[in-house]
């Protein structure tokens, strides 16, 4: 039994820990990274940090002066411990010494008591284990004290049962958001739907556990390093595990699966998305870095590949599709001040800027379409309320003008097929399509412009399923669709928009809110006809709105009767519930006077509407993830790996199992 005070002890180790850490996977004072509980892909390269830390002040104080000795050895379960420089045949590598800073708790925080750690360290780069088993990792320190990590190879066989493989990322997408989105594009006839969303349609259904090495709340960085990598990391971590050093660059790395494919294959690699290109889930793919903000570099590393250390040779995607100009154009975003227009078409590849340039270019070359700065336009403002793309001066050419002829996220995917297909017909490829706003918009409670993102995504699934088809290479090809991380939505009815807005306050502006019985029918599907008691006269921009046939969106984006939804976690704001026309929604807004970090409700946003107070600290402007577990669909060969309940990481060896990834020499 445990004494009193070592109880007390551990407890408190477990409460000092929760908002702030020392390190991330590493709870004792010498830590290895990867750490206890890591599974890798055979063959898989990764770097292994090994840090020493000695306090010198707060509750793990021991002195300050961190063990320059510490021994390093590996095991496989059975055999006999050997030197990780012996086990591996690389050089020893040289010792390493810094300081950091960290705060125990809130309480610490807001005395600006940080406690200060000195490290010693060393770091193994580029290292494999090609057996399958497990294996035994063990640092031993300060006169004996050991930190043992216990890693699994995954016994995967090295068979491929796939040519390609198209993984689309929803990203924040969430099973209640698929639900509202069918909701308001798919005809229901007393209750039951007429037509279903193309991944209603997919064989194999999973969900996927989305918490972090470190935190239970993921983000789009660490999220993507599992679903890419198979690791598991922390917030805003690329491809590496999070050390404890200065240099955001240094960082113990993991191969991606982009990497591994085409460092074994020589398929080809396809990124798409509708966020800025430097953004955390393309930025994955190829980017090392624990700060997912370092944009410019993520973008060198597209073209690059990792140059500060020996790595994978990388060269270069066939496929680069998305906006965030502001990285190539050459100025103060851009690495190192450089032209990335130019480098890219130095390295052979065509450079599109917008969508008529997109469909005209040759299947047959490297492609880079950058269509904006930022992030690109929103499914609504490009097909509805297309006012809402002039003015804003991001022509991806650095004009000043605006990038009003943007594709949408089917006309990339498509285009992107069509490239890797007509490159790599033979040795197949890997393509990541994201449906990038569907978290953006959910964060900014724009729940209409992130449900008609979620729409496009699906639209785009079904034209890609039908696009394989015509290539002859749906029984080749994987299709996986998931999200990273989810949001806190839900709809819990519906809202008498012409009632609300006749309301004189806030508390009888929610008598228009409709719940069980009352919430009735959605009404987005219904052309809006100005007359009877289903009218709204603000809609009549809405009145000829039509889809080719078999294209599910809203017929109606502006009903009278609108969905009663929101967010579990969200700042001040007032609502209406009403499509915001004008543009996407920013709910809070800093007051001058105030300091710049305190937001309240946005007076120009929803002024029809009442005030809701928020639930987050007065500094969040916008709405956070939640721990919900996300959907997977599977459809093509080696579906069946995708079925029932697993982590995040198992879609990578679901992947490289499907592949053949695995090496065992």
């Amino acid at each position: 039994m445990l004494s009193i005070a070592a109880t007390a002890s551990l407890l408190f180790a477990a409460v000092g820990a929760q908002t702030f850490q020392r390190l991330g996977g590493c709870p004792t004072l010498g830590c290895i990274l990867p750490p206890d509980q890591t599974d890798f892909l055979a063959g898989q390269l990764f770097d292994i940090r090994l840090e020493v830390h000695s306090p010198v002040n707060g509750s793990e104080a021991n002195g300050g002066v961190p063990d320059p000795n510490f021994s390093f050895t590996i095991e496989k379960v059975g055999g006999k411990p050997q030197s990780a420089s012996s086990f591996f045949k690389v050089n020893e590598p040289a010792l390493e010494r810094w300081n950091f800073t960290w705060y125990e708790d809130l309480f610490a925080r807001d005395a600006f008591k940080p406690s200060v750690v000195r490290v010693t360290a060393k770091a193994y780069r580029r290292v494999a284990l090609y057996e399958a088993g497990e294996y035994t990792a063990t640092l031993t320190y300060n006169n004996g004290t050991k930190t043992v990590a216990s890693w699994l190879v995954r016994d995967l066989a090295t068979v491929r049962k796939a040519k390609n493989i198209v993984l689309f990322i929803g990203d924040g997408m969430t099973t209640n958001m698929i639900t509202a989105a069918r909701l308001i594009a798919h005809k229901q006839v007393n209750g039951r739907y007429k037509t279903r969303l193309q991944m209603d349609k997919f064989p194999v259904l999973g969900h996927q556990m989305t918490h972090s090495l470190d935190s239970f709340i993921t983000d789009s960085a660490n999220s993507a390093t599992a679903l890419y990598t198979g690791h598991k990391s922390s917030v805003n971590a690329l491809g590496v595990y999070a050390d404890s050093s200065k240099n955001p660059f240094d960082d113990p790395k993991i191969e991606t699966i982009a990497e591994i494919f085409q460092r074994l294959t020589g398929g080809g690699v396809g990124i798409v998305s509708t966020a800025f290109i430097a953004d955390a889930t393309p930025g994955a793919l190829t980017a090392h870095t624990r700060d997912r903000g370092q944009y410019g570099q993520v973008v060198d590393s597209f073209l690059n590949g990792i140059t500060n250390y020996t790595w994978t040779n990388w060269t270069g995607p066939d496929v680069l599709f998305g906006g965030g100009a502001e990285q190539f154009i050459p100025g103060p975003s851009s690495y190192l001040g450089k032209d990335y227009y130019d480098a890219f078409a130095k390295k052979g590849y065509n450079v599109v800027q917008n969508k008529a340039s997109l469909l005209a270019t040759a299947n047959n070359t490297k492609t880079l379409g950058i269509f904006s700065i930022s992030n690109m336009a929103k499914w609504l403002d490009r097909n509805v309320y297309t006012a809402n793309l002039v003015g804003n001066k991001d022509a991806p050419d650095g004009s000043g003008g605006s990038a009003v002829d943007q594709p949408g996220l089917k006309e990339m995917t498509i285009k992107a097929i069509d490239i890797l297909q007509n490159r790599h017909s033979q040795n197949g490829w890997f393509l990541m399509s994201e449906a990038a706003s569907i978290d953006k918009q959910m964060h900014t409670l724009d729940y209409d412009r992130a449900l008609g993102e979620l729409l496009e995504l699906d639209d785009t699934i079904k034209a890609t399923v039908g696009h394989l088809a015509a290539l002859g290479e749906t029984k080749e090809t994987l299709v996986l669709v998931t999200a990273d991380h989810g949001h806190g939505f839900d709809v819990m009815g519906s809202v008498d928009t012409k009632y609300l807005a006749a309301q004189s306050t806030d508390r009888t502006k929610r008598s228009a809110i409709g719940t069980y019985f009352n919430s009735g029918l959605s009404q987005y599907t219904n052309p809006n006809s100005e007359k009877g008691p289903g009218s709204n006269a603000s809609s009549r921009d809405n009145n000829s709105l039509t889809y080719t046939e078999g294209t599910f969106f809203p017929a109606n984006w502006d009903p009278r009767y609108t969905l009663f939804s929101a967010l579990g976690a969200d700042p001040d704001r007032r609502e209406n519930y009403q499509v915001h026309k004008s543009g996407p929604r920013r709910p809070a807004v800093n007051i001058t006077g105030f300091p710049a970090d305190d937001y309240f409700v946005n007076y120009k946003d929803a002024v029809s509407g009442f005030i809701v107070n928020g639930t987050l600290p007065t500094d969040a402007d916008q709405g956070v993830h939640s721990l919900t577990d996300v959907p997977v669909f599977a459809s093509g060969p080696c579906q069946e790996l995708f079925g029932g309940v697993y982590n995040n990481i198992d879609i990578f060896y679901g992947l490289a199992d499907c592949f053949g990834l695995a090496r065992a020499k």
